[in-house]
């Protein structure tokens, strides 16, 4: 696992002209930021070696270098996810890769359905925690010597970088909200018991992703800030059908502010 790890870094060496210390999992949400990277060059996931094929209506497959703001960062344009069939070790590989390539600060983003009756579809909800409700755990396995073999995850979201985005939120009059996501395999939405049974738990919002690349850029050593978009409702009474295309819809609506929240934050951080 680290000799393909450390070959696929290499490959990567060779082909960049920047040096990133921030990196952005463009996941739903986040797609527009693309739009802002000044200075940008490409590579095709299907070019990279050991690298898997994002598969997912909507989920391009390509590393995207360049500037935003006065920062160089690399993002990733499209994720992979359990669901489509691959390992935790694949879901989580570019991850480890980035840590290869010198990345300290990780951005994510995501859809989620909200199991909080004070959430409404469009919110965005800074991640303050999350619960791994994922059959297989990231770290299975021999440890890579990148962190402990029992890592902490006190602080999986790192606190300075909520408390940064709570103040751009202010600063440009969007509302924000702070809550626990829960990740779970998919690729169903969750059943109206499903969500009950999340809201206990103390999940405010569930989705199908994150989760495992978060646990390993903290084993990692790698900061992570994430935001998820709420686009559906889970709470009794409101639950209604969902699409995959329901889900986009209310994604893009509600991209432009989280756009502004992590590019700022991204220029801040």
């Amino acid at each position: 696992m680290l000799e393909k790890i450390q070959e696929t870094a290499a490959y990567l060496k060779g082909k960049m002209h920047t040096a990133p210390e921030t990196a952005i999992i463009l996941g739903t949400g986040l797609g527009s930021l693309v739009n802002e990277i000044t200075d940008k060059y490409e590579i095709k996931y299907e070019e990279i070696p050991n690298f898997p094929v994002s598969t997912v209506e909507g989920h391009s497959g390509k590393l995207i270098f360049g500037k935003l703001g006065n920062k160089e960062i690399m993002a990733m344009q499209g994720r992979f996810h359990f669901y489509e069939g691959y390992n935790m070790k694949e879901v989580t590989f570019p991850v480890r890769v980035m840590r290869e390539l010198g990345i300290k600060t990780l951005f994510v983003s995501n859809a989620s359905g909200s199991t909080n009756a004070a959430f409404e579809i469009g919110d965005l909800m800074i991640i303050t925690d999350h619960i791994n409700y994922f059959p297989e755990h990231p770290l299975r396995g021999k440890n890579i010597p990148y962190g402990p073999r029992f890592p902490d995850m006190s602080e999986a979201y790192d606190k300075e970088l909520i408390r940064k985005a709570d103040a751009i939120a202010a600063e440009k009059g969007i509302k924000v909200q702070h809550g626990v996501y829960l990740g779970t395999q998919g690729p169903t939405f969750e059943t109206p018991s499903e969500y009950k049974l999340f809201g206990i738990l103390g999940a405010d919002a569930v989705g199908m992703s994150t989760v495992p690349e978060v646990i390993v850029a903290r084993h990692c050593g790698i900061k992570v800030f994430g935001v998820s978009v709420v686009t559906d409702l889970g709470v009794e009474g409101k639950i209604v059908e969902i699409s995959h295309e329901d889900v986009q819809k209310a994604a893009d609506e509600a991209q432009p502010k989280m756009t502004t929240i992590m590019r700022e934050l991204i220029n801040r951080a």
